[in-house]
């Protein structure tokens, strides 16, 4: 997993508390968007089709860190468009790191090298870099030839200078299970601290609708290419729960508030891949006036049908982990095995501890000084 220990053991803390204040709905990530405005024109992407003036619009760093504070989800991710063209996203990614939020920033990498010293090394900060499988395939959904080299190159740079890496895949019609097991211990062996995978969702401004995949074939894409993935090592930044569901061994529906989506419009309804219940002005609105019955698997809704993606599923999957303490202990034993013995053990002593001390980090968790460098 991408996280350092640290984090994980603030996220479950977070997790743990909640759950035992008996919260129903709460935010297991907060997703922001200070900006639509992007360097490439992907093929599935349906943020890029707005007009100009919206393209132009940005969140100031006071709007981000108003909107996090109000929505206390212990995860941040920024995403876009592309981050790295806002002009004060090292300011956004410092003043999340302060606050002691998770963060993810999402980029494509193409300006990552240029900006790399805007930001500090973090136990705190992860780079989650789009990378959509080889360099023939990627460079085809990003539609741009030298978009793979050049985020291979920021990668390795970013990992040498000390940065937390990991990957950012989605999932389109026709790619071979076969190229992306290869592609997955590729990523291992350039050392990226976790791959996170998902199927593409069907945006209705997708400018290529016959790139999605239905239900049944994720299913079948996902059960050949992530066979034996604990005997391989390979590190993903998912619920185990989650790598199950998409293989078609636990049956989950949406939990469309897991996963608020904060952008320039304010807040997304109903959530960060579906805007047709308009915006909230506030997160505690969004809660409280959105018809959630709507949305899911279950509700019938024909753009939830084939819908498995992480950002409504994933909480889904922590939530049914952190229902019944044989379910919690089931999900760290399945997590730490990929690690490998040793680090299995270091991972699962630590988690349950940190269970039987109330959510507390052990001290032998916490970071050396050379790990908080760049936390304040």
């Amino acid at each position: 997993m991408a996280m350092s220990l640290q984090a994980q053991l603030s996220v479950f803390k977070y997790l743990l508390t909640t759950r035992m204040k008996g919260v129903e709905k709460y935010p297991v990530v907060m997703m922001l968007e200070p900006l639509f405005a992007c360097n490439l024109e992907c093929a599935g992407c349906g943020k890029i089709q707005y007009p100009t003036d919206i393209l132009r619009k940005r969140l100031t760093p006071e709007e981000c860190f108003e909107s996090v504070e109000e929505c206390g989800a212990p995860v941040v991710t920024v995403a876009g468009g592309e981050p790295l063209i806002h002009p004060d996203i090292d300011k956004i990614i410092q003043g999340l790191i302060d606050r002691k939020k998770v963060v993810y920033l999402c980029s494509n990498a193409i300006l990552l090298e240029k900006n790399l010293h805007r930001f500090k090394p973090s136990p705190y900060l992860i780079f989650s870099i789009h990378l959509d499988g080889s360099e023939k395939t990627h460079d085809r959904m990003v539609c741009k030839d030298g978009v793979y080299k050049a985020a291979i190159s920021a990668i390795k740079l970013a990992k040498a200078k000390g940065f937390q890496v990991m990957t950012n895949t989605t999932i389109f019609q026709g790619e071979d299970a076969a190229e992306f097991r290869e592609f997955f211990d590729k990523n291992m062996r350039m050392g990226v601290d976790g791959m996170m995978i998902s199927p593409g969702y069907a945006y209705e401004k997708a400018p290529q609708q016959d790139i999605f995949l239905k239900m049944e074939q994720t299913h079948a894409w996902f059960r050949e290419a992530l066979k034996d993935r604990k005997e391989k090592g390979w590190q993903f930044n998912h619920s185990p729960f989650y790598l199950d569901f998409l293989e078609g061994k636990r049956d989950y529906d949406c939990t469309p508030w897991g996963l608020p989506l904060r952008n320039v419009f304010g807040w997304q309804r109903p959530c960060y891949l579906m805007a047709e219940g308009g915006y909230a002005s506030t997160y505690k609105e969004l809660l409280e006036t959105t018809d959630w019955a709507l949305y899911g698997h279950a509700s019938g809704n024909p753009k939830c049908a084939n819908c498995m993606t992480h950002c409504g599923f994933e909480p889904t999957a922590v939530r049914d982990s952190f229902s019944g303490f044989g379910k919690f202990l089931e999900m760290v034993y399945d997590f730490a095995t990929v690690k490998g013995p040793q680090k299995a053990r270091a991972t699962s002593d630590a988690i349950v501890a940190s269970v039987e001390n109330g959510g507390a980090v052990p001290a032998a968790a916490k970071p050396s000084p050379r790990d908080t460098a760049g936390v304040h």
